[in-house]
């Protein structure tokens, strides 16, 4: 009998071994979302294009000592969550610590709506990163009521963040420093 058999696991412990456990279908994630395990399906041309056409813009700006990464799980337990942003930007030494990385660690989380998660990415998600404390949430919806948007958020307390912009695709975002990056959504596709 192993020690995991003999105790049993905490809530935390358990959900994240539910996390690790959950097979998904090549190319789909699996996340906890408030507790519930999620599994997308992967995503669609336009979504990718949009992460990547992103990835390449925060190149030019990423903090020293950052990585930029698209398959990283953030542990969210304020919210029983483990979170995987479709981009964000952690610095490398918290990946080294052996554990997992809490959101908190982040210092850009970025969140591309499909048809399938768009209230998860909008609400719960948006939620968890501004409890855990995430500096900047940037949430591109091309799904957003027939007007894709782009919408920055920060400045979190107590669980909420405050819009710092909202823009139509078409126009331009500004993300503060560290990044000091102007991001013109005209070049994001639209499904």
């Amino acid at each position: 009998m192993s020690a995991l058999d003999a105790e049993p696991e905490s809530g935390w412990d358990a959900i994240v071994r539910v996390w690790e456990e959950t097979d998904a279908p090549e190319g789909g994630k699996v996340e906890i979302i408030e507790g519930v395990v999620t599994v997308s399906p992967p995503q669609s041309e336009e979504h990718n294009d949009a992460v990547e056409l992103l990835h390449q813009r925060l190149y030019a700006v990423v903090p020293e000592g950052c990585g930029i990464y698209q398959t990283l799980g953030l542990t969210v337990p304020e919210t029983g969550g483990i979170f995987m942003p479709d981009l964000c930007v952690v610095p490398r030494a918290a990946l080294r610590r052996g554990q997992r990385v809490h959101a908190s660690e982040a210092e850009l989380v970025v969140e591309v709506t499909s048809p399938s998660n768009a209230n998860h990415d909008r609400i719960k998600k948006v939620h968890g990163y501004a409890r855990a404390g995430v500096p900047l949430c940037l949430l591109l919806d091309p799904w957003h009521s027939g007007r894709p948007t782009a919408t920055l958020y920060g400045v979190p307390e107590s669980g909420t963040y405050r819009v710092l912009d909202s823009v139509e695709y078409g126009e331009k975002i500004s993300l503060p420093a560290p990044f000091d990056l102007d991001l013109d959504t005209g070049i994001l596709p639209v499904p």
